[in-house]
């Protein structure tokens, strides 16, 4: 199996910068790329970036491109995702997630491993 842990998340007010990570471990052999998705109250989850472990091939959701930029540390498994110009409506609990699917997805049934989430809360 695979295990993933986030960390990072907080209260931090609209404007304001947060950063994320996510360690994976386990049988992360199969894994081709990692996801960030988010989820609000009362909403589905949602896709927010996306990467490959090979290549560092990146996607974005149009909500957050220009403002969050993900990265990953291959020899340390870890994925991270930097949030630059938080607004209220960034609110979630976000998830990281693996995936055996070769190519990047956005789409939550292509993810395979899905770690516990962590709460995002930005002030207006």
């Amino acid at each position: 199996q695979v295990q993933l842990v986030e960390s990072g998340g907080g209260l931090v007010q609209a404007g304001g910068s947060l950063g994320l990570s996510c360690v994976v471990s386990g049988r992360t052999f199969s894994t081709y790329g990692m996801g960030w998705f988010r989820q609000a109250p009362g909403k589905e989850r949602e896709f927010v970036a996306a990467i490959s472990w090979g290549t560092g091939s990146t996607d974005y959701a149009d909500s957050v491109k220009g403002r969050f930029t993900v990265a990953r540390d291959n020899a340390k498994k870890t994925v991270y995702v930097q949030m630059n110009s938080l607004k209220p409506e960034d609110t979630a609990v976000y998830y990281c997630a693996a995936s055996t699917r070769i190519g990047l997805s956005s789409k939550t049934y292509e993810y395979n491993y899905w770690g516990q989430g962590t709460q995002v809360t930005v002030s207006s």
